[in-house]
């Protein structure tokens, strides 16, 4: 680890890969030969527009789409996604279906929901969102206008493991922290959305990728930033775009590609997934994981601990082994590791092994 870092296991914003930041440290107030930060260009300007094409590409390229899907780059979070997907493509007749697996995916139905427009087809809630609703337990509306998932739940520590069929329905994901982290078919997805704060970037900028066809044309009534064809139209630069959060996303993209891929990327998830799973298995009851094993997710680790002020304890040891960001969210409490692509087997070793000594020390 470099010195004076630790190993950051934020759920997000989160941990970057250290080539990144180096490469963004070495060319900050000269970018591309400008003789300017990249802070400070235009977006007009040719470097930029140099530098977000390629971020599209190598995005597309990793994803394994074609010419009939585009990249946008918007603001404003995947919560505001939430409100734009039904205000854009839903309506009383045809409203947005909701498969609920987690707090997010239940945030994105409430929207939909408020406007009077969204559904429920599924829902783990009633047993506290330990599971991926499965195929069978999706009720598809064959009038939907789409099937809405949230593809890897960060609080509860679940995450898809099957594409679901939605019988033609367009289906709608949001990948906010397991985006490009493991090849999947994207293609089966007309619409997919991410915050990039978790695995792809830092806070501030939000990735579209989408079929071009639910993106040519918006509902005339809408204002102008609520339409994705504004941003379609004008290649993400109808306003001036989060420019460093997109050229962050570039140079993280950029490093997946130079590190193998997603296959790399889903091999090393794995093996640190599988790690840390190792010892809470191995616990006794020590360790109490979340999530049922069929829905472990490879990207957020959840956990309790026999009791609060133990977990207060491991909190407070684990930052002292250089080990941050381990408390879960305040809604489930216990512990959270987020392992995304980011995060090394180095550091998820490390904690491994404390959480091993510490069980030994407190059981």
């Amino acid at each position: 680890m470099e010195a004076n870092r630790i190993y950051n296991f934020n759920p997000g914003p989160a941990t970057l890969p250290l080539p990144v930041l180096k490469e963004a440290q070495a060319e900050f107030l000269n970018f591309r030969g400008s003789g300017m930060s990249i802070l400070e260009i235009s977006h007009r300007a040719k470097e930029y527009a140099a530098m977000q094409a390629e971020a599209k590409a190598d995005i597309k390229e990793l994803m394994g789409l074609g010419d009939d899907y585009e990249v946008l780059f918007m603001t404003g979070g995947a919560s505001t996604q939430f409100a734009f997907l039904p205000l854009n493509f839903a309506s009383k007749e045809h409203p947005g279906s909701y498969v609920l697996s987690g707090s997010f995916a239940e945030k994105a139905y409430k929207e939909a929901e408020h406007l009077g427009i969204g559904e429920i087809v599924a829902s783990s809630k009633e047993g506290g969102y330990r599971h991926i609703p499965t195929q069978d337990e999706l009720k598809i509306d064959e009038n939907a206008a789409y099937v809405h998932l949230c593809y890897n739940n960060t609080i509860y520590g679940t995450e898809y493991h099957y594409i679901p069929d939605t019988k033609g329905v367009p289906l709608f994901a949001d990948m906010s922290s397991d985006m490009l982290s493991r090849p999947i078919d994207f293609s089966k997805f007309d619409f997919i959305y991410a915050g990039v704060q978790k695995n792809l970037g830092p806070a501030g900028v939000t990735l579209v990728v989408a079929k071009k066809s639910f993106l040519e044309k918006s509902p005339e009534k809408l204002p102008t930033m609520f339409k994705y064809e504004t941003f379609f139209k004008k290649d993400s630069l109808y306003n001036t775009p989060p420019a460093f959060n997109i050229y962050m996303v570039g140079k993280v993209a950029a490093w997946i590609k130079s590190e193998g891929g997603l296959a790399e990327m889903a091999k090393r998830n794995k093996k640190k997934a599988d790690r840390l799973y190792g010892v809470i298995d191995a616990s006794n009851g020590f360790y109490r994981g979340h999530a049922e094993k069929e829905s472990r997710s490879f990207m957020n680790v959840t956990f309790r601990l026999p009791s609060e002020e133990l977990e207060k304890t491991f909190v407070a040891e684990a930052l002292a082994q250089g080990l941050g960001g381990v408390k879960g969210h305040r809604s489930v409490g216990g512990m959270r590791a987020s392992i995304y692509n980011a995060m090394t087997y180095e550091g998820v070793d490390k904690l491994a092994s404390f959480m091993e000594d510490f069980q030994k020390t407190h059981a």
